[in-house]
């Protein structure tokens, strides 16, 4: 099974100035773990994820005065839709995150996530 057929195709995308109490209440609206940050200033793609939130809070830090550019990845490692599933857990394992935005010739094109390779895998795996 390929990336493109466990993907979330709808990405929810924000920008780095969103507050991280604007991105939180995105994400809980969506019911997603990650965003997108789009920079149209560096041209970059970074992600924004449920965790970096957390961090943000355990630490003290105001959510309406915090920014989602404060505390976002950018150093990201991008999965293909043509790559497997145990491709992108490998990356993931190696990496030790949760998520992987998926670029197609360098555009967003959707999120595979943890979940998603379990909801794949997983009827799989029990013969279901």
């Amino acid at each position: 099974m390929l990336v493109r057929d466990a993907m979330s195709t709808i990405v929810l995308t924000i920008g780095p100035d969103h507050t991280l109490r604007q991105a939180a209440r995105l994400m809980s609206a969506r019911r997603v773990g990650a965003a997108v940050v789009l920079d149209p200033e560096t041209s970059g793609v970074g992600i924004l994820t449920e965790r970096d939130v957390l961090t943000s809070l355990g630490l003290g830090q105001d959510p309406d005065h915090e920014r989602a550019s404060a505390h976002t990845t950018t150093d990201v490692v991008f999965a293909a839709p043509q790559w497997t599933l145990a491709d992108a857990a490998h990356a993931m394992t190696r990496g030790g995150f949760r998520h992987l935005i998926v670029l197609d010739e360098q555009e967003p094109v959707g999120i595979v996530s943890v979940r998603d390779i379990i909801s794949c895998w997983t009827p799989v795996l029990s013969g279901v």
